[in-house]
């Protein structure tokens, strides 16, 4: 499942980016569903990573945990924790159901699209460079 699955989760992975970016734009978005899809792009894209590396992984809304795991193969995805990837987590769950995070700012879902568009390009280049040839 190696390069079509990897192909797969990216796909799945743009898809959550275009859901949320799309939401953003319109004039009253639904920010609580803008930045869940931010953190399912992220989570995506780091899974893409691993699957592509051959290695399992397990079912997991984590973002710090995956990092961890692509960490462990390229060293250089410890810099995904200095744009804040791993602040992402919380709107796996927290934002599904009530809890005292109901309702992101326009900014901070502003910025979870930030982030997972550097992810998304970080994840993307390092790809590349092991020789994924699926885009």
């Amino acid at each position: 499942m190696n390069g079509r699955g990897t192909q797969y989760w990216i796909m799945k992975a743009e898809s959550d980016l275009k859901t949320g970016k799309d939401e953003f734009a319109t004039v009253s978005p639904a920010t609580d569903a803008v930045c869940f899809h931010m953190q399912q792009c992220v989570e995506k894209y780091l899974k893409a990573f691993i699957i592509f590396n051959k290695k399992e992984i397990r079912k997991t809304h984590d973002i710090t945990e995956l990092i961890e795991l692509c960490t462990a193969i390229e060293p250089d995805f410890n810099n995904l924790y200095q744009i804040k990837a791993d602040r992402l987590t919380e709107y796996a769950i927290e934002l599904r159901y009530p809890s005292e995070i109901l309702f992101p700012s326009l900014d901070e879902s502003r910025q979870a699209i930030e982030i997972a568009e550097k992810v998304k390009v970080f994840v993307l280049n390092k790809l590349k460079n092991q020789g994924f040839i699926g885009l």
